[in-house]
């Protein structure tokens, strides 16, 4: 199975290639968009700001190509700020435009929601409970911990959500669009758990 994680100087790619290596099928860092379209899946990670992750998917033409194998119907998986991108807009540091691929936003997270004195980023372990049926999920529970570190998240319709967690209020953590999976939390950081979730992405 070929997979690339794809490289746009924003994340650390090496982490995400280390639990492809630890469940035994390594994946491949790529940065050259005329050659995503020879792999079976992408990986979509990302740390730091939404406005500068489209602007270096932009000039690498990179986002082109992303949302070619996404209409293609080949499986992608967007991580942290990769699950967000695959989104119409962010309004982080101002409003910034998307992939586009899974209608819905991303917002900052309303502490004026927050009933305890929450710190944000939502940082460490928190639950993730299951929303719906979906592949990615087969062979774990209702409800399992994942690793968060964000200060954003998602906005959508319920018929894509299929992950939510609670931090001051409920929100999306997982969403699902046919072929395209995101996840807010970092399976690559996650354990067993995590690492169980690359499986089942990897034999979809």
């Amino acid at each position: 199975m070929k997979i690339a994680i794809i490289d746009y100087n924003m994340g650390n790619l090496r982490s995400v290639s280390n639990a492809f290596e630890k469940i035994g099928n390594p994946a491949t860092i790529e940065k050259d968009p005329e050659k995503l379209k020879e792999y079976d899946k992408l990986i979509l990670p990302g740390v730091g700001a939404f406005g500068d992750a489209m602007e270096h998917l932009r000039q690498s033409a990179l986002q082109e190509a992303i949302i070619e194998f996404a209409q293609s119907g080949k499986p992608i998986l967007g991580i942290c700020l990769g699950m967000q991108l695959l989104f119409e807009k962010s309004y982080e540091f101002g409003e910034h435009q998307g992939l586009g691929l899974i209608p819905g936003e991303v917002v900052p997270f309303d502490k004026s929601r927050f009933e305890h004195r929450l710190k944000v980023p939502h940082m460490g372990w928190n639950e993730l409970f299951v929303q719906k049926e979906t592949p990615i999920f087969r062979g774990l529970p209702q409800a399992f911990y994942l690793y968060f570190v964000h200060s954003y998240h998602a906005v959508c319709d319920d018929a894509y959500a299929i992950g939510k967690t609670v931090y001051g209020y409920e929100f999306v953590s997982a969403v699902q669009k046919e072929n395209i999976f995101g996840l807010q939390p970092h399976p690559e950081k996650s354990h067993e758990n995590g690492l169980k979730i690359l499986k089942n992405f990897v034999e979809l």
